[in-house]
């Protein structure tokens, strides 16, 4: 058994890169490590895994519900002027380019493909626009559960879906490797911004420890070869310190719907 368990949550695009941070911080702390691709967010609630790439929303859920397994202590910047050198990302409204679809207001009555339900990107800011949008009553056809972000994309590419949401990390990485996607696809409405996915340590261990994981992540792009070869990969410029108070804006989101008692999208 390794001396650390990783646990990843997030986007299978991004394995490359979870694999390789979770490699590089056994190597530096000594310790041996495993990265583990979790199907579902039980390990994260029982607190099994030391250290995990997790979504916001599950986070702040169970915070809601009591349950506090981990504490956020990094979160990476991505490449790019949207992005303005924060710890940030989209949900981009993606449809296929011969729908004829244009606006979020072309979307009533159409369907549409979330990846998971306890995804912000895909899910968490999708119910929150529809609140401020005071739709509340049913506003798409259909609501479909992909399962990740890649698998709604091909969904709105072969128009088994008519709409998507999709985390503007994962939907560039997906157009970079897969170039000819862009022939089908089109972003018609941006939602966001939203504090990014942050790397989250288990309460389990010490303040040191948890200090000693920080400094090694948030220097990971003063390594050339990493920077360019690991977090490029990933379109990820480098990783900053964050803390629980970092994903206040996540907790307002889930507020308002919250305040209105709008649990699902419909």
């Amino acid at each position: 058994m390794a001396d650390l368990r990783f646990g990843t949550f997030l986007a299978p695009n991004m394995m490359p890169v979870y694999q390789a941070i979770a490699d590089v911080v056994g190597a530096r702390l000594g310790m041996s490590t495993e990265l583990v691709v979790e199907s579902d967010y039980e390990n994260c609630r029982n607190d099994i895994n030391d250290i995990c790439f997790v979504c916001s929303l599950p986070y702040v859920m169970f915070e809601r519900e009591g349950i506090s397994p981990a504490t956020p202590i990094a979160a990476p910047v991505l490449e790019g002027d949207r992005y303005e050198g924060k710890p940030i990302y989209f949900s981009d409204v993606l449809v296929h380019r011969d729908s004829g679809i244009r606006t979020f207001a072309d979307l009533r009555g159409r369907s549409w493909a979330y990846n998971e339900p306890l995804s912000h990107s895909g899910y968490g800011i999708t119910r929150y626009h529809l609140v401020t949008l005071g739709e509340t009553n049913g506003f798409f056809g259909e609501v479909i559960e992909a399962g990740f972000h890649e698998k709604a994309i091909r969904m709105v590419r072969d128009r088994v879906v008519d709409a998507s949401a999709i985390d503007s990390q994962v939907l560039a990485i997906e157009l970079r490797d897969h170039p000819h996607l862009a022939e089908s696809l089109m972003v018609i409405d941006t939602l966001g911004p939203s504090t990014i996915q942050p790397v989250a340590v288990s309460r389990r261990f010490s303040q040191d420890f948890h200090d000693e994981v920080r400094e090694i992540l948030v220097g990971l792009h003063r390594d050339g070869d990493f920077k360019k070869n690991v977090l490029g990969r990933g379109m990820v410029e480098k990783l900053v310190s964050v803390g629980p108070e970092t994903y206040d804006d996540i907790r307002r989101m889930v507020d308002v719907c919250e305040t209105v008692g709008f649990s699902k999208i419909r």
